[in-house]
């Protein structure tokens, strides 16, 4: 059967790889065959080719509520509900994906969002009636509109783990401590197609409160602290290619100081950005150099992430403070680069645990 009645089936397919995001779950409906074509992997990279995916950003973020004072004055507050936002950069609007049906109380607290491919994954965290440490996987497809479970994370309890993926297929999980308090040194992949988890070799140091990033084709797991020196952060990393590696590759002076990795993440230009001592800095061979100093919105637990040449900073400035979103053209030809500030509806404004951009 044609895509489209009347049209060569190539000519349908570019009709179809036009479509905006929010209309996919719709088209998908229409009729089996544009199902079928809308949730072939092929379907992005065509997309992708043509210069026609674009770039959102899901966040696990905390619901926000008015507080009322004495005199008339009010103010908002960030709430222990949490649950997944989106920001689309290039149409400047947000708005709420649909809830996770099984977690009727809010995502799990300390949960790690990464997306991969036309999908974002809620990996871990913990149940925020009771603080149960979670193991659970759960899956949202952009193309359906809906979410599935995932095979749970195997390996006894876990939090505080790093957590990245390829955008294509695979997420790594590494580091973290266990319900002991322990740091581990141990790591999992998770290939989404065939939902299954694999144990990888041990790493060479235990990382509580690691980071994780794909960085040039390798999985990346920087800084963490052991156990018998907690929150005093280590300046090494360790690296896994899951193509060609069978053990992980050590690289002793990574971070350059002994500081917080959290907010470290690759740029579309292939290099590595993280917040520093209040401000950006750029990883340029075995050096980090100044970018740009942060704005004084976010100079307090910034989040981090890029695209297309740009970076977006969440966070606040005095701890528990509603939080702002900055952007930054990294690509800008001024000595100092200026951050602009996004027009944040309220109730987009609440705490920020975990963050991820996907091209879609």
């Amino acid at each position: 059967m044609d895509l489209l009645p009347g049209l060569p089936n190539d000519i349908a397919l570019e009709c179809l790889i036009r479509l905006p995001l929010h209309q996919f779950s719709k088209a998908a409906s229409v009729c089996t065959n544009w199902k079928t074509e809308i949730k072939h992997p092929l379907f992005r990279q065509r997309r992708k080719e043509s210069g026609l995916t674009r770039p959102v950003f899901v966040l696990a973020q905390a619901m926000v509520t008015t507080i009322r004072k004495p005199y008339g004055i009010t103010s908002l507050s960030s709430t222990q509900f949490y649950r997944l936002t989106l920001y689309d950069p290039e149409r400047g609007c947000w708005y709420d994906l649909p809830p996770i049906p099984e977690l009727i109380d809010g995502l799990p607290m300390f949960c790690r969002v990464v997306g991969v491919g036309s999908d974002v994954m809620v990996i871990g965290g913990c149940d925020p009636v009771n603080w149960r440490v979670m193991d659970s996987v759960f899956i949202y497809n952009f193309v359906s509109g809906s979410w599935r479970r995932g095979a749970d994370m195997p390996g006894g309890q876990r939090l505080f783990f790093g957590c990245a993926s390829d955008s294509e297929r695979f997420v790594v999980v590494a580091g973290g401590h266990n319900d002991e308090k322990n740091a581990l040194r141990s790591a999992l992949l998770y290939d989404v197609a065939e939902d299954e988890w694999i144990t990888l070799p041990e790493m060479a140091f235990e990382r509580d409160e690691c980071k994780c990033a794909f960085h040039r084709g390798e999985f990346h797991v920087i800084g963490g602290y052991p156990t018998h020196a907690q929150g005093q952060f280590q300046r090494s990393a360790e690296v896994f290619n899951s193509a060609t590696s069978r053990q992980w590759h050590l690289e002793e002076d990574f971070l350059g100081a002994d500081t917080c990795p959290q907010t470290c993440i690759e740029g579309d230009d292939g290099r590595l950005y993280m917040c520093r001592d209040g401000a950006v800095v750029v990883k340029i061979d075995a050096t980090w150099k100044h970018v740009a100093k942060l704005p004084g919105g976010v100079s307090n637990g910034a989040y981090l992430t890029a695209w297309q040449g740009k970076l977006l900073a969440v966070g606040n400035s005095i701890l528990d403070e509603i939080q702002s979103s900055y952007e930054l053209d990294v690509n800008s030809e001024s000595k100092e680069k200026t951050w602009r500030k996004l027009d944040t509806p309220n109730e987009y404004c609440g705490h920020v645990q975990s963050v991820c951009c996907l091209e879609i």
